[in-house]
């Protein structure tokens, strides 16, 4: 297939968290060279193809076929592909099955690497992601295959193509506070225990606090209010508890004991300094780290021979960033394998009438096709 025929023909399958549309299988097909292997678990599809070419590095291209759901606003049907002034309309068009059409494109046509070339695709990216690329990588790392290097094709360039590469990413701390009062009248607050009134003086301790102050890849860590409820919805019954929700993208500067120990001290300590005889604030902290964070080495000849490959061919020095949320690069970094990402545009990821430039797919394949000059 031409490139904009696979593209096309990858846009047109409906492939909603967590099914595949059969494009595993179609993947599979498409690259009879390499060697498959399935690992398919409740649902959720995977596949990691692979082929030696040499002795050298092991290299991971990675992505994920599954799109969120399309949602209403569209000026097209989002699993029918249209073409307007150089665009492709489509859900998934930059997220992600543009990367995924310059995955099997690049791998297609090569003939001659210095090492192993592998492939790894799931479709539970968009989802939980717990059955999908971890468990993948799991099995590689148990028969001692796990590859060198990793790029993940997610979409990355903010202003124009080639302008940005991913070298990590901030990890995702969730939290939530239990503050235990005592319900009453409005009219005899003495006879109550008011969690609103407990934690007024706190909040201003809490909401937007920065845990460090970033640096020149990551934004700080910012503690981020999501949620506050409390009371029966009535204007004279104080409430008996409050539950406040937030959450914390987080850089490798802050880890989750560092925001364990500043929220107890706060809801603790502070609260007796702030309030002397009132006693002991009763409370129950509960964190859930859903993503860490992680970055890799911007001395690292992975990102030395992407950045001089996308410059080869947009003529732009890629800044290097760790913005945005989480993405399946994070399960390479946990195992040690060296990873980036780099893809089109993102500034229509999951909305209405997403698209992507058909000129930055056929450059996408360059870059890629460049970095396996380079290794």
């Amino acid at each position: 297939m031409e490139d904009k025929e696979l593209f096309l023909a990858l846009l047109n399958t409906p492939s909603i968290t967590p099914q595949d549309g059969g494009l595993l299988a179609f993947a599979e097909d498409y690259l009879p060279d390499f060697t498959a292997k399935r690992v398919d678990i409740d649902g959720v599809k995977n596949l990691f193809l692979y082929k030696k070419f040499g002795e050298g590095v092991h290299l991971c291209f990675a992505g994920h076929v599954d799109v969120v759901p399309p949602g209403e606003g569209w000026e097209s049907d989002p699993f029918e592909p249209v073409e307007k002034e150089g665009f492709i309309y489509a859900r998934g068009a930059q997220d992600m099955k543009s990367g995924v059409c310059a995955i099997l494109q690049t791998c297609k046509t090569v003939t001659h690497f210095n090492g192993t070339l592998s492939i790894l695709l799931t479709s539970d990216e968009e989802g939980d992601a717990k059955n999908g690329t971890v468990k993948v990588l799991e099995i590689l790392k148990n028969e001692n295959f796990l590859p060198d290097f990793a790029i993940v094709a997610e979409p990355t360039c903010f202003r124009n193509f080639g302008d940005t590469i991913k070298i990590g990413r901030r990890g995702s701390i969730n939290g939530k506070i239990e503050i235990k009062g005592v319900q009453g009248h409005a009219a005899y607050p003495q006879n109550a225990k008011n969690p609103i009134h407990q934690i007024a003086s706190i909040l201003p301790k809490v909401a937007e606090h920065k845990f460090d102050e970033g640096n020149d890849i990551f934004e700080p860590s910012t503690l981020v209010l999501t949620d506050i409820k409390a009371g029966e919805g009535v204007t004279n019954v104080t409430p008996k508890n409050l539950t406040l929700m937030f959450n914390i993208r987080n850089s490798p500067l802050t880890k989750i004991e560092d925001v364990e120990r500043y929220l107890r001290s706060i809801f603790g300590l502070l609260y007796m300094v702030n309030n002397p005889g009132k006693g002991k604030l009763d409370f129950d902290l509960e964190l859930q780290e859903s993503a860490k964070s992680f970055m890799t080495d911007r001395s690292s000849i992975l990102i030395a021979h992407l950045s001089r490959a996308v410059e080869d061919v947009t003529g732009l020095v890629p800044e290097l960033s760790a913005a945005g949320g989480t993405s399946d690069a994070r399960f390479f970094a946990e195992f040690g394998v060296n990873v980036a990402e780099f893809g089109v545009l993102n500034d229509t990821i999951h909305a209405a009438n997403e698209r992507c430039h058909i000129s930055h797919l056929y450059d996408l394949i360059k870059v890629y096709r460049e970095l396996l000059k380079k290794f």
